[in-house]
């Protein structure tokens, strides 16, 4: 008791030194929960999220462009894919559903996605879940009418009935407006991925847009297919990828993703790498604050001495408080994990669609804390023993 007692006077006495070396502490841990967090979901979201479908057929070109754009609605369609290819792959009795879609249009910067009402009615866009209207109803592929997904509804301020008119290609432009108008029939309820930025509209609707072109009237952008086996895989992979020459099969989508954190491989170690040091300056900064503050304790620590105080009891109060200081910053570091995971989680469900949570378990949240607390117990031990060597008479001495 005695012991916690001098470490919580020792702090308040220095609280100015106990609250900037605690908040330095805090914005180090917050880095480093954020960092490997963001890094790690986002990697295990991303990889994750196929839509409910295991490959994609396009236009020859790359596998990782042409999954952005038909799954995560991002990027520009690696090309076309003619109406033969799709009756093609539909009818091939090892794909369990084709989906074709087709892009090219958008309304305030949110694109807009041709497709068959069967994916709303048919493909579960995660295992038990499918895609169901929070209000109104599916559009009629006969009518211009459209399907708004929740994020962009909400963005949008669309309700049923509102009316707009797209805008030609993925980037907004006044200037771009298509005459055509669409009536909005139904808001989508929440799914937490790119579906939810997106305007769906009639596939015909989007293909004999007012200012496209005629010649590739019924063309599409790509099929989102759902295998009945992964042998189907191996086999269309073959047939398209390595025999033909034509068109990709991108499969499976979760390697593929994959291969795109790959790319961004360094720059998380770079980030880790930071973190690491930022979280060793956090640290250098309990032992610079407290050894720092022993010229000032000496008198202090020889009365303690005098009125029976052992050394080793000095030496574990100074220990105690660097420990004490560090759990407090540890303890505000996850405010500041919360606030910067926030903030990076809107920016990606603003721009991507993929939804993260900062209430995600992860073992840094652990190991982080501990680690803080057991290199600041190494830190201020420098500083106890340089307290457990005061000498009591040198320093009881008459101050002149």
């Amino acid at each position: 008791m005695t012991l916690w007692l001098l470490v919580r006077r020792s702090l308040w006495q220095h609280r100015l030194s106990t609250v900037v070396t605690a908040a330095s502490v805090a914005l180090a841990g917050g880095l480093w929960l954020s960092v490997w967090t963001i890094k790690d979901q986002a990697s295990d979201t991303f990889a994750g999220l196929d839509s409910g479908f295991d490959a994609v057929l396009g236009a020859r070109g790359s596998s990782l462009q042409l999954v952005l754009n038909s799954v995560f609605h991002l990027e520009a369609s690696p090309g076309n894919l003619p109406q033969e290819d799709y009756r093609d792959i539909r009818d091939d009795a090892r794909v369990a559903a084709a989906i074709p879609i087709a892009v090219g249009d958008n309304y305030r910067g949110y694109r807009l996605v041709g497709v068959t009402t069967n994916l709303f009615t048919d493909i579960e866009y995660r295992p038990g879940q499918k895609y169901r209207t929070r209000y109104g109803r599916w559009f009629d592929p006969r009518r211009k009418e459209a399907v708004v997904g929740s994020f962009a509804a909400r963005r949008l301020k669309f309700k049923p009935s509102d009316t707009f008119h797209p805008y030609h290609g993925l980037v907004f432009d006044e200037k771009t407006r298509h005459q055509d108008t669409y009536v909005v029939v139904g808001v989508l309820e929440p799914t937490n991925t790119p579906a939810d930025r997106v305007i769906w509209i009639p596939l015909a609707g989007l293909q004999r847009m007012d200012g496209h072109d005629p010649a590739a009237v019924n063309d599409l952008s790509a099929v989102l297919l759902k295998l009945r086996s992964a042998q189907a895989g191996f086999h269309l992979d073959l047939r398209y990828n390595k025999q033909g020459n034509r068109l990709t099969l991108a499969w499976p989508i979760d390697r593929i993703v994959a291969q795109l954190f790959e790319k961004f491989s360094w720059f998380s170690r770079v980030l880790e790498l930071i973190a690491y040091l930022v979280a060793l300056v956090a640290v250098g900064s309990v032992l610079t604050g407290i050894y720092n503050s022993m010229n000032g304790r000496r008198r202090d620590i020889a009365i303690l001495r005098a009125l029976g105080a052992r050394r080793r009891t000095i030496f574990a109060a100074v220990v105690l408080e660097s420990v004490a200081i560090a759990a407090l910053g540890m303890a505000a570091a996850f405010l500041i994990y919360w606030l910067v995971f926030s903030a990076v989680a809107a920016v990606l469900r603003s721009e991507v669609g993929v939804a993260l949570s900062a209430a995600h378990w992860h073992p840094v949240m652990l190991w982080a804390p501990i680690s803080v607390i057991l290199m600041s117990t190494l830190a201020g031990s420098i500083p106890a023993i340089k307290a457990y060597r005061t000498n009591v008479a040198e320093n009881l001495a008459p101050i002149s």
